[in-house]
């Protein structure tokens, strides 16, 4: 990726690592801006011993909770994530005494997270995170804020955010119709929200 942007932020964060200690990285921003794929480019360029990417994602409720509840139609919403035990965790990941944390993950073929699927292990110095709500400033959200060493704001063109998360959503199953209408409202609400926590960035990096 040349970017001078990114390449900054990228030799500031080997420089962090390069202090020793485990450094926990966030990604923010709003559904489709593609966090995961910069979490991925980003263990990709410093490699897997060295980093690992643990996502929000996998605190999402499970369908058996939310199914027959409003939350269902919100799915997604700040509201329907398990923020105690993704704040559990990163206070684990953070203290590095345990020889391998393991970590679940979502997974959209199955629309539901899995249990223990990422391992964690110690000598990895590096775990990235990544999730709409990192910087959220309500009052379980604050003590996920400050587990992470850095939250950096992905910020992508929202005509092609829109593109993205209506293309994902097909891929994952939905009508395309369905699709534009989740992503025209819940998802659009949940962008709406996310967006005013930009501000509370460490940086913002553009990815398109």
């Amino acid at each position: 990726m040349d970017s001078p942007e990114i390449n900054q932020a990228m030799d500031a964060l080997r420089r962090k690592m390069a202090g020793g200690g485990r450094t926990l990285l966030g990604l923010a921003g709003a559904p489709g801006s593609g966090k995961s794929t910069f979490a991925a480019w980003i263990q990709h360029q410093l490699g897997a011993e060295l980093a690992v990417v643990v996502p929000m994602d996998g605190f999402h409720l499970g369908n058996a909770i939310i199914d027959g509840t409003p939350l269902r139609q919100r799915k997604g919403a700040i509201d329907t994530f398990d923020v105690g035990g993704y704040l559990s965790l990163l206070q684990r990941l953070a203290r590095r005494d345990e020889e391998v944390v393991y970590a679940p993950e979502f997974r959209r073929t199955l629309d539901e997270p899995v249990a223990a699927s990422i391992a964690v292990p110690a000598s990895v110095p590096l775990v990235i995170t990544e999730g709409n709500y990192l910087l959220a400033d309500s009052p379980p959200w604050k003590k996920v804020r400050a587990q992470l060493d850095e939250v950096w704001f992905v910020d992508t063109p929202p005509a092609l955010r829109l593109e993205r998360l209506v293309d994902r959503h097909v891929f994952f199953g939905m009508e395309r119709p369905a699709a534009e209408e989740w992503a025209a409202g819940s998802d659009q609400a949940n962008a709406e929200l996310i967006e005013k926590t930009r501000a509370s960035a460490d940086r913002i990096i553009s990815w398109s």
